[in-house]
Order: C-alpha cells, then structure tokens, then sequence
C-alpha cells in the first residue's frame, strides 16, 4: 500500500502507547510501518530533497500534532509517553484522529493558530490535509525549480554560439574541471562545427582529459551524432567524453554508449538547467529559508 498520511497515521501511534509506558520513536517506525504492512522500498522512500524519509517525515508531524495537543508527552530524547489525556482519548476508543478532532484541545489549537493575518485569497488549509508541512514545502520547491529549469533552458537556447561556449565553460569550471579558467577557455571552441568541441583537464593536474562536444540544437541528438564523437575521440586518443546537448538524445544513442568501450556521458537539455541551477551558473538566490530543527545532542545531558 502507499504511504499513509500523516493524519491517518495519528490513531495507530496513539495506540502504540496504550500500555502505558514510555516509547521510543526508533521502535514506533518500526510498529506504525508494520502496522501499514508498508514494503522496505516504502519504508525508506526519501522526500525529493533526499535528506529525510518520508515516513518518518511523517510519523514525526503525526507526534508533533499529537503532542501539541497534550495527549504525548515527551520524557527523554526521542522518547514520549501518554498523558492523562492521551489515556482519556484512548479509553474513549475514537475512530479516528486528526486535525479536526485534535483541535478541541486549547495546546493544538495554539499550534495551528497562525501568527500573522493570511491574505484573504490564500486557500484554506482545512482538515482534509494529508501532507506535512515538510512535504508542502518539498512540493513548492520542486514547483519553483522545475519552472526556473525551463525558462533557463530557453535562455540557453536563445543565447549566441559563443554564448554557449562561454557557459560551459563556466560549468566545467564550477563543477572542478579545466583547471583554470584561462585553460578552460583555450580548450573549448577549437573544432568551430557549431557546437562546441574541445579538449579539457578533467583535474587541476591534467592527469587526464575529457573530449567535450555540445550542441546547441533543438532536434533531438540520434546515435550518428555520439557515434560521430566516439569516433573523434579514437582520433584524439581520449577515453572520455561528454556530449551536451540543449535538446534531448534518443533511446538509441543511449543505448550505444553503454556499450561501448569508451567512456561518453550524456547530457541532455533538462541535464544541463539542473546542473546550472546546482551549481549557481546563470541564476542567483533570490530568497532563503533556513529550515530548523532541535539539536538533540545538545539536549544529551537532561
């Protein structure tokens, strides 16, 4: 089954602690996972950010929500116990927790109580919520990002040839390749086929060097084309490459270069805007938000 949301979550956690004493949040994954019969691939699924899973994401908003409301109280570092009203709500045998329900508690309603007047077009949140706020935010991000890569693209895509080569470039360079950028620059732009060709210190040492070709092209790049350049790479005695493109290589030219001896990394147009966009090449950071939580070491000593 999917990963149940955080609120269908609340009712199963609150009874894991029916026995009456304390649990750790190590062994309630454990219990609330089985308890959802959830598949390992699901239990350690990642948020798109790859720094959490997304069940414990989930479980630790489920006992945020839970103890908020004064029905989980926490007695140690990562360790909660039922409260005398979380015994009450238990002994009452609901049907199900959420939001709503919680809300009937002064502690949660708090919680909840935004801090500031909210615009009087923004939606409202209601009860039927089913992402963490965690998640809410990932999805925004994801959101921005998405649309930042394809306007850069078709930034990239309107720019001059040598536009180009001066971006890549940059690339290279910010990614630790070409050594310096007067070397970068002297490499890149040689062979002049309207793309871009060239050879490049893959370390600041030279120990090695990488073939780069790139095409500024709409159409999509076939296997004639990374053939062409592993050929030119037999020229050059080089057994690397790399193969930009601001369109997108078909399943076939994929498929050739993993069979090849040599090694070619492909990169494709939407490649190209994620890499820009990691590596500042092109955009800047128009807002920050520093999103925090508690330091549990530095709370070791309670």
């Amino acid at each position: 089954m999917a990963i149940p949301d955080f609120q269908t979550m609340m009712l199963p956690i609150l009874l894991t602690f029916r026995n009456g004493g304390p649990v750790k949040t190590t062994q309630l994954y454990s219990t609330v996972a089985d308890h959802f019969n959830l598949t390992e691939e699901e239990r350690t699924e990642l948020l798109p950010s790859g720094r959490q899973q997304r069940f414990k994401n989930r479980v630790a908003w489920s006992l945020a929500h839970l103890n908020r409301a004064g029905l989980l109280e926490r007695v140690g570092s990562g360790i909660y116990k039922l409260t005398a009203v979380g015994e009450k709500v238990v002994t009452s045998a609901p049907a199900k927790i959420d939001m709503h329900f919680l809300d009937q508690f002064p502690g949660h309603l708090e919680f909840r109580r935004p801090r500031a007047p909210e615009p009087e077009n923004r939606e409202p949140e209601g009860d039927a919520t089913t992402q963490t706020p965690s998640e809410i935010l990932e999805k925004a991000y994801q959101t921005l990002r998405k649309s930042l890569a394809a306007e850069l693209l078709e930034k990239v895509r309107q720019g001059s040839p040598s536009f180009f080569e001066r971006l890549v470039v940059e690339l290279l360079l910010k990614m630790g390749y070409g050594g310096s950028r007067r070397d970068a620059g002297s490499a890149i732009g040689r062979a002049g086929d309207g793309g871009i060709d060239g050879i490049i210190k893959e370390d600041k040492l030279g120990l090695d060097v990488i073939y780069i070709q790139a095409k500024r092209w709409a159409a999509t790049i076939g296997r004639p084309d990374v053939q062409a350049f592993a050929g030119s790479l037999e020229g050059h005695r080089a057994r690397k490459g790399v193969f930009i493109t601001t369109s997108q290589f078909s399943p076939d030219a994929k498929d050739y270069v993993s069979r090849i001896e040599k090694k070619i990394v492909l990169i494709d147009g939407q490649q190209l805007s994620d890499m820009m966009i990691d590596h500042d090449v092109g955009v800047t950071t128009e807002d920050t938000y520093v999103v925090k939580r508690i330091d549990s070491d530095y709370f070791s000593d309670e």
